[in-house]
């Protein structure tokens, strides 16, 4: 028979649950006053303990059994399962761990039906600007070489954004997805999940993600890639625009030049000044004088100012009024509109002809000038919006009125020869100087004698030493200066033609 325990002393392991309940102790008893329920401790202590023990003894039994379970499924998902799925689970499993209940997410697929989600898109570009340099994976990509590098989120990385205050977290998701029965490629869908505490939720749909959209439209149009689209048949086919004129280097003089500034920055801030009195969103420039004055270079100024693509037109090529409808619906927005040398390059039949050529032929639709007034000015010119209409012309007389009335050609501008203004500024951009002790002979030659700036800037390429390239042009302003003075009275008229209207015409 065992020696007893030493009485009070009581033997109970450390575990995470009671030994057992409503635990009774020597201080729960009066000795001298012994009643049923005051046990004996060491009974109650052993009973306890033996009871605790065997149910230490399942938990660790099925602690085992979990963990076994546990590796047996890791082995089988290493096993058999394809490392996209193993991602997929694990960070859907993260995403179900780390999520708190009062979080709420905003999915953005890139992608809606067939069309491409703008939002994503705005999303896109907005958080390349808010890349956080001490994230561990991005991605680098460039398009074109004339661009910067763009970063962008990797797959599956976070990042948070803090707008006015709120943080909300982005995460870039990307899912492989199986083609279709006649298809067997795969495609990957992307989307973008942004979370944020659910008492945000109006303000992330009706502040956050509106000025995410124009934060978007305000990158893109500062770094948006210009085109030049061309027409073959009733499509246009686009190349990229990299005309380097900009009006900061256009021969042109100063008055002038602002004039036209002036009028297409009212241009671009008056659409609901159109809408209220009831016009169409353009404006009409007819660019005419000799050649080599610089219409083209004036066009792509415009053009890279305003970030509008350019539409060059080409009346030989269409030979339909409903194919130059078709044409000016597949026209983009914010856009210009360029016909060059109007007055040569297709014989417009006059509307009074119209009657009886079409009357003759119901099949007869071909282009008339009908047809063009009503692509610049009729119904069909209400199609877009923010449009600019260009015509160009050597010789502004052989045009009909219909063409040049307001409302077609609302500014009229003439194209002169060279000035001083236009000498300097041609003269920085050769040789980047502001001023040479040859100036003050060559501005007053370029007053006397009609030399076009494409002339001047022949003079000034020929040589990359700028004593002698000023030098040459002098000699060659000279050289004119003295044909014109022993020109007889024939020559007269026909430069009078080339030089009409020496003021702006605006």
């Amino acid at each position: 028979m065992s020696s007893p325990r030493p009485t009070g002393i009581q033997f109970q392991p450390k575990l995470p649950f009671p030994l057992f309940s409503n635990p009774r102790t020597e201080d729960n008893c009066d000795p001298t006053h012994p009643t049923p329920h005051c046990a004996p401790t060491e009974a109650i202590s052993m009973a306890s303990f033996d009871k605790a023990t065997e149910s230490y003894k399942k938990a660790l039994t099925a602690a085992a059994s979990l963990a076994g379970s546990a590796m047996l499924f890791r082995s089988v998902v290493n096993e058999f399962l394809p490392p996209e799925v193993q991602s997929f689970l694990l960070s859907s499993f993260n995403i179900f761990r780390t999520r708190a209940p009062s979080e709420h997410t905003i999915v953005i697929e890139e992608t809606e039906g067939y069309s491409s989600n703008q939002i994503y898109e705005a999303a896109k570009i907005y958080l390349s600007t808010r890349i956080n340099p001490s994230m561990k994976r991005l991605r680098v990509s460039r398009a074109d070489e004339t661009k910067s590098m763009v970063i962008s989120l990797d797959p599956d990385e976070e990042m948070i954004d803090v707008f006015e205050g709120i943080e909300f977290k982005w995460r870039l998701v990307c899912q492989e997805s199986e083609g279709s029965h006649n298809n067997n490629s795969r495609t990957e869908l992307r989307s973008f999940e942004v979370s944020f505490h659910e008492k945000h939720k109006d303000k992330a749909l009706n502040s956050y993600l509106p000025s995410i959209l124009a934060r978007a439209k305000a990158i893109k149009d500062e770094d948006k890639a210009l085109h030049l689209y061309m027409n073959e048949g009733d499509s246009w086919f686009q190349i990229n625009l990299h005309h380097p004129s900009t009006f900061g280097t256009l021969a042109m003089e100063e008055e002038l030049k602002r004039t036209v500034m002036d009028d297409l920055a009212r241009f671009v801030k008056r659409k609901d000044y159109y809408k209220r009195i009831g016009k169409a969103w353009k404006r009409g420039y007819l660019l005419y004088g000799p050649p080599g004055t610089g219409k083209s270079s004036l066009i792509a100024a415009m053009a890279n100012h305003l970030k509008f693509d350019i539409y060059d037109l080409e009346l030989t090529e269409v030979g339909w009024n409903s194919t130059l409808k078709r044409l000016l619906v597949g026209m983009s927005n914010r856009s210009i509109l360029v016909i060059e040398d109007i007055d040569c390059t297709i014989d417009l039949q006059q509307r009074e002809e119209d009657g009886s050529s079409s009357s003759s032929s119901s099949g007869n639709d071909k282009v008339t000038l009908s047809g063009l007034l009503n692509f610049v000015d009729g119904l069909w010119s209400t199609s877009g919006e923010e449009r600019i209409i260009v015509f160009t012309t050597n010789y502004k007389e052989r045009l009909d009125p219909a063409l040049l009335r307001p409302g077609r050609m609302d500014m009229h501008i003439h194209m002169g020869y060279c000035g001083p203004h236009s000498f300097r500024v041609l003269a920085s951009n050769y040789h980047a100087i502001d001023d040479h002790p040859l100036f003050p002979q060559i501005e007053g030659l370029v007053r006397e004698v009609e030399v076009t700036p494409a002339e001047v800037a022949e003079q000034l390429m020929r040589s990359d030493d700028t004593d002698a390239a000023l030098q040459g042009l002098l000699e060659f302003l000279q050289g004119k200066e003295k044909n014109a003075s022993g020109a007889n009275g024939e020559d007269e008229g026909v430069e009078n033609v080339a030089g009409m209207d020496p003021g702006t015409g605006v």
